[in-house]
């Protein structure tokens, strides 16, 4: 641990020293993060300055589940987001027409209940609050696009803008597109056919046994998953498919045995927060030899768990991770690790701070906080922070970015520079796909006001 340790520092030094050399456009990510004051003000980028805002607080609502089984998944989130917002006060907050504001994270517990985010969901439209995020649950997403709806047509004075950072349903910008709702994350589907184009190359790989949480997106990676095997690697057995039910499960060691018995070599899940991590935790006790291609096993905790037996044996889809590589990304990291330094906290989500000063170019763009003026400039939008270009597709409101499937691998080994919350294992990149090879197709039919 304290080699590792020593080996982060000495890079993030180095890679701080690289970035504020970066130019004028990148260096307001390398800045100290500040967070807005009672007063309107922010510490100012490389100074203890305050920056003074000479607007109210555009406040930014996060409906998520602070509690329950996945607790864990939203403090994750929050933090990401936090950095965002933090990101954008440092450097003078958004610039409207009648002046500067800071954005202000208002955070509202679901408890991850459906039933529950559609009231908070009703509680910020009370406190008039226009930008909602949300992205832990498709389900969830589904319920809030369609009050959503509901609301502006109901309100044209009290619209709210959904901003999805993770909820992976492709629906969601196929088929229930909304003009509401812009998605941050590739959807399943785009990280469905990453994985099959790594599962193409592994002739290892004969039978796979799909586990996926009982809901709407674990439902999307089973068929996907089919789908995607048929077309690249038709010789593929599919000897299970299994759903088991969210956040519940205490044991998975049951479903290793199912798993074990068919005689899989490959396991396709969508798993994510507890369930994934119960999950690597239980094949580790049992001494699974099965490879996981998995959406999230970078992430909470699922390194730690399996230790050397996910050595080569962990597989990974991503739109960003620390050793993605190149002196610009290595100083991001940096900075997020100098802002959230304890081990539990190293899972950083780029899409999701992007996604903040997404929203912060869209405004400054129309000198706007009005939902749908900044609705209408996010169709469209291109955003390159150095190292990670990426645009939001008109069509559907589905964001066009790189991806990356990685392989797990201890720390310090080749492509493995930094490792994950302090377990010594991190992830090296085994395919990287630029943007332009990660559109998907869509059906929406978008009903604009």
């Amino acid at each position: 641990m304290m080699v590792a340790m020593a080996r982060w520092r000495k890079t993030a030094l180095a890679a701080l020293a690289v970035f504020s050399l970066a130019g004028a456009a990148f260096s307001a990510i390398a800045a100290n993060a500040a967070t807005a004051t009672g007063d309107g003000a922010a510490a100012a980028p490389g100074s203890n300055a305050p920056v003074k805002f000479t607007g109210a607080p555009i406040q930014l609502a996060l409906i998520e589940g602070m509690s329950g089984p996945f607790a864990n998944a939203g403090a994750a989130v929050e933090r990401n987001l936090r950095f965002g917002v933090e990101q954008v006060n440092a450097h003078g907050g958004v610039k409207l027409a009648n002046g500067t504001h800071p954005f202000e994270l208002v955070v509202l517990d679901s408890k991850g209940s459906t039933e529950e985010a559609l009231t908070q969901l009703r509680a910020a439209a009370d406190r008039h609050i226009g930008y909602v995020m949300q992205g832990n649950s498709s389900a969830v997403a589904a319920a809030l696009i369609g009050a959503i709806d509901k609301q502006n047509s109901r309100e044209p004075g009290n619209r709210e803008l959904f901003l999805n950072y993770s909820a992976d349903d492709p629906a969601l910008t196929n088929a229930s597109c909304s003009f509401w709702h812009f998605h941050f994350d590739a959807h399943a589907g785009m990280r469905m056919d990453a994985l099959a184009d790594v599962i193409q190359r592994d002739k290892s790989v004969k039978k796979v046994y799909l586990l996926n949480q009982d809901y709407s997106f674990g439902h999307d990676v089973s068929t996907l998953a089919r789908s995607a095997l048929a077309a690249k690697r038709p010789d593929v057995s599919v000897v299970g498919d299994e759903f088991h039910p969210i956040g519940r499960v205490k044991d998975f060691a049951p479903y290793i045995a199912k798993i074990r018995a068919n005689g899989a070599d490959a396991v396709i899940t969508g798993n994510w927060g507890n369930d994934l991590t119960l999950l690597v935790k239980a094949a580790r006790e049992q001494g699974l030899d099965t490879k996981f291609y998995t959406f999230y096993g970078n992430s909470l905790g699922a390194p730690a768990a399996l230790g050397d037996a996910g050595v080569k044996h962990v597989v990974a889809v991503a739109d960003w991770h620390p050793n993605a590589g190149g002196a610009a990304s290595d100083a991001w990291y940096a900075v997020f690790r100098a802002r959230f330094p304890a081990a539990q906290d190293d899972y950083p989500v780029l899409r999701m701070p992007l996604m903040i000063e997404t929203l912060a170019a869209a405004m400054n763009r129309t000198g706007s906080a009005d939902p749908t003026t900044v609705a209408k400039a996010l169709e469209g939008i291109s955003f390159d922070n150095g190292f990670h270009a990426s645009w939001m597709r008109a069509d559907g409101h589905q964001l066009i970015q790189p991806l990356y499937v990685m392989e797990m691998g201890k720390a310090g080994t080749p492509g493995v520079h930094f490792d994950n919350e302090g377990s010594g294992y991190g992830f090296r990149t085994v395919l990287a796909l630029p943007a332009e090879r990660t559109i998907p197709p869509t059906v929406c039919r978008m009903k604009r006001p």
